[in-house]
């Protein structure tokens, strides 16, 4: 009530300056003509002096006295017009001025009463961030989660030979329960049948066997299985296994994905803006998160209070650097053909930097990959020149301080 009642005062205040201020008008100002009245006057005056001293003769005093006095008597009639002018629109002034009092403090209150939120406390930031973390911390576990959602649909109409094979697996891993390889094919055809929460559980079963030398790409993958087992909403296990890929590899897409939207299921929809806007800018555009953070992410910006148009959507592939799982896949080749291999792709991703620019994470990429060569010192070049491009956009620029950081040549 007394948010009302500070409301319509307000604008009740604003009302009644504009409608003074309308009512008044220029009428404490004597108008145009009556100035060039005073201003004759002064000349008639003028012309009886120079006369007076024989400045002029009579001729001439008489007719600049017959000049002025013609302009007088338009003056006169212009000043008689121009008062009876001011004088007939004041009832009309008064009934626009309280037309306008009324909309502005009526207005005021019906415009509130539509966007505005009645009724409901100020909720400051600190109070908003503190409810956001609690709300993370109490959230539901993933068992709970999953018995809340009903159960994901599989294929119409699987095929007999594929169940037949599935159900095999599952036996053969059952009596084989530390074959690495045969959870990884089991988590894989499970979650072809959507049965997400075995394939969660034989991938958990992989990671754990494999122990340290568990991939972001399986934590990545743990991750999906087990959002997807819980019709979409992340928990803390699903978190935890977020946690795990990106301390293995900061740049894993489907972790950062997932991590926005544990942000945005948690009322901090600022924080999932800068996760997925960074995301964004080192996408290619067929990137299986990149079609639904652009449905969402303009929203997510106004409700950060962040200015942000989307960009437009890159019509052709992207053009990516080296990436770690590129230089693994050269494995099989012997030293020198592996080496040959790398330096080729990174002096490829150098040379097209150099002529046609790139994203911040192609710059990061190829910092990093200098660095894993040892040639640090063009790595460090790099930097030095990825600082004068990024300048004006900090986000970029942390992005490719990060593999600078990694790479040692930054502090």
């Amino acid at each position: 009530m007394w948010f009302y009642v500070t409301t319509a005062a307000t604008a009740a205040i604003i009302a009644f300056v504009l409608l003074i201020t309308m009512i008044r008008g220029r009428s404490s100002d004597a108008p145009a003509a009556a100035y060039d009245l005073k201003v004759y006057r002064d000349q008639l005056k003028e012309v009886e002096k120079d006369l007076a001293r024989g400045v002029i003769s009579g001729e001439e005093a008489a007719r600049v006295r017959l000049e002025v006095s013609r302009r007088i008597l338009e003056a006169d009639r212009a000043a008689q017009a121009e008062g009876a002018g001011a004088r007939a629109p004041k009832a009309a002034t008064w009934a626009v001025g309280g037309v306008l009092a009324a909309a502005v403090v009526g207005g005021s209150l019906l415009l509130y009463d539509q966007v505005g939120a009645p009724g409901y406390p100020d909720v400051p930031m600190k109070a908003r961030v503190a409810a956001a973390d609690e709300l993370r911390q109490t959230r539901p576990r993933q068992a709970e989660a999953e018995e809340q959602m009903p159960q994901a649909p599989g294929p119409e109409q699987p095929d007999p030979r594929h169940l037949e094979l599935v159900e095999k697996l599952r036996a053969v891993v059952a009596q084989r329960p530390d074959d690495i390889q045969g959870l990884k094919l089991l988590a894989g055809n499970e979650a072809a049948l959507s049965n997400f929460r075995n394939a969660y559980i034989a991938q958990s079963r992989m990671i754990a066997l494999k122990g340290d030398a568990a991939t972001a790409e399986d934590f990545a993958a743990l991750t999906d299985l087990m959002v997807l087992a819980a019709g979409g909403y992340v928990s803390p296990e699903a978190e935890a296994a977020i946690e795990q890929t990106l301390n293995r590899d900061q740049t894993n897409g489907t972790a950062r994905y997932y991590l926005g939207l544990l942000y945005v299921q948690t009322g901090r929809p600022d924080i999932t803006f800068r996760i997925w806007r960074g995301l964004l800018n080192d996408s290619a555009p067929d990137d299986p998160w990149v079609t639904p953070i652009r449905a969402g992410i303009e929203e997510l910006a106004f409700r950060a209070g962040e200015d942000y148009t989307l960009p437009p959507l890159a019509t052709g592939p992207a053009l990516r650097g080296p990436s770690a799982e590129d230089m693994a896949n050269a494995a099989d080749m012997t030293p020198q053909e592996r080496m040959e291999m790398i330096r080729g792709m990174v002096e490829n991703l150098n040379d097209r930097l150099a002529n046609e620019g790139g994203t911040a994470a192609e710059w990061a990429q190829l910092i990093a990959a200098l660095g894993n060569l040892g040639e640090t010192d063009r790595a460090a070049a790099i930097w030095g020149e990825a600082q004068q491009v990024f300048a004006a956009r900090p986000d970029d620029l942390g992005t490719v301080r990060a593999a600078a950081e990694r790479a040692g040549v930054a502090e």
